[in-house]
């Protein structure tokens, strides 16, 4: 069930490193000269008013702040997609992942009941639960 899984966990991965890197890339002098050397191109001020984690956040804010904002509100209105989503009952991907491992368990098992083995699979996990896991 790890391939199965995959998606979920890879949107975990990119999502909690994105916010960990979000944090360096705007109050961080040596990551942020460093971002600004090879991706921006922007005058940086001078040393002298860059002593401090929030003067140079000042300083890198005029470039991370349009893609945090456009980042933070795009995961805002896909949250409350979901939750619409999930207020009408939907989980169009888990849905459909679900529905595809029942078919495929199916066919690989043509000597059983379809319909037993079609909701077992459905009630079966994705992945082993965790302790931190309901």
């Amino acid at each position: 069930m790890l391939v199965k899984s995959f998606p979920f966990r890879i949107g975990f991965g990119l999502s909690f490193t994105g916010a960990f890197l979000s944090i360096p890339l705007v109050f961080h002098e040596t990551t942020v000269a460093w971002f600004n050397q090879n991706y921006v191109l922007a005058e940086l001020p001078p040393a002298t008013d860059l002593e401090t984690w929030l003067e140079v956040g000042t300083a890198s804010w005029g470039w991370m702040e349009p893609v945090l904002g456009t980042v933070s509100f795009f995961l805002l209105c896909m949250q409350f997609a979901r939750a619409q989503l999930k207020n009408l009952g939907i989980r169009p991907y888990f849905n459909w992942q679900r529905e595809h491992r029942a078919r495929n368990l199916c066919k690989k098992f043509p000597q059983y009941d379809p319909d037993l083995l079609s909701m077992y699979s459905k009630c079966d996990r994705l992945a082993v639960p965790h302790i931190m896991s309901d």
